[in-house]
């Protein structure tokens, strides 16, 4: 059976609740903290691993305690970590997050031993029974276009998941398959600004003019679909009780890419990805 790639971050996750978020120079004091699996490429790998894939992670983590947490995340949700760097005397990866009384949330990540995955030394079986690559923007741009570039070559689908925003050089964009961004992120890269389902879709018409396939999420909107040369069609989001977003865009990307992997359209994929995000943010956050 064919492998889903996912390449990028592993942070090891503090996180806080509070009633809200600190403005500048204000002190708040927190409800509850507790410390998790996290990063963007990490939560994705275990996402699409829980929905059925197999799945590699290409990455990085120190020889600390820290990385020994990440590792063993992703070793029990049987994600492989042969491609996963352990190196000596840096600091892995890590965030802290603040959630909010209305569960939305901020977080601030220091990349630590992400930034320094040496993609040269990757095995060559490394791509072998590889179906997609899964991208993020929590490493350097240069380690995505070297993966990008060598996914190409073997006849790989690339997908990025352009967070957080930051451009997207032509040699990487060159790659891409399909694109995801969030409101936000669409607003940077298209200059339209999304505050429902319409504009959605026409931020997700813009950016198909660059990209083949586009996804943008609108949050409780819902999302917007294109294709190259198409009309976009959106879909709404699925009502439920909102306990946090945190996390809610990783579990979309991987059950996404997992339902692609199995042969869904990417209409179909969506709407499976779609109903999972649902679920997970009416979830209380876990441990």
């Amino acid at each position: 059976m064919k492998k889903i790639i996912v390449a990028g971050s592993l942070h090891y996750d503090i996180m806080l609740s509070a009633h809200h978020r600190p403005e500048k120079g204000e002190t708040v004091m927190g409800s509850d903290c507790h410390y998790k699996f996290g990063g963007k490429g990490g939560n994705q790998a275990i996402a699409a691993a829980r929905a059925g894939s197999p799945v590699r992670f290409i990455g990085a983590v120190g020889d600390d305690a820290q990385g020994e947490f990440l590792l063993a995340a992703l070793r029990d949700a049987e994600v492989e970590t042969d491609a996963v760097a352990i190196l000596p005397g840096v600091a892995s990866g890590m965030s802290v997050a603040i959630s909010d009384a209305e569960g939305d949330y901020g977080a601030v990540v220091v990349s630590n031993a992400n930034r320094m995955l040496d993609v040269t030394a990757l095995a060559e079986d490394v791509w072998r029974d590889a179906g997609w690559l899964i991208l993020q923007n929590e490493v350097p741009s240069g380690i995505n276009i070297a993966l990008a570039q060598l996914a190409k070559q073997q006849g790989i689908p690339v997908c990025i998941n352009a967070a957080p925003a930051r451009d997207i050089e032509p040699e990487l964009q060159a790659c891409i398959q399909l694109l995801i961004v969030n409101a936000v992120e669409a607003r940077d890269m298209c200059q339209v600004d999304v505050t429902d389902l319409a504009s959605a879709g026409a931020a997700a018409q813009k950016l198909a003019q660059t990209y083949p396939q586009v996804i943008v999420t609108a949050g409780e909107q819902g999302l917007a679909i294109c294709e190259l040369n198409q009309l976009p069609h959106t879909l709404a989001a699925v009502p439920v009780q909102l306990v946090s977003t945190h996390g809610a865009g990783d579990c979309f990307v991987g059950v996404l890419s997992q339902a692609l992997l199995t042969g869904c359209s990417l209409s179909a994929a969506a709407e499976k990805a779609n109903i999972a995000a649902a679920e997970h943010v009416s979830r209380p956050l876990q441990a």
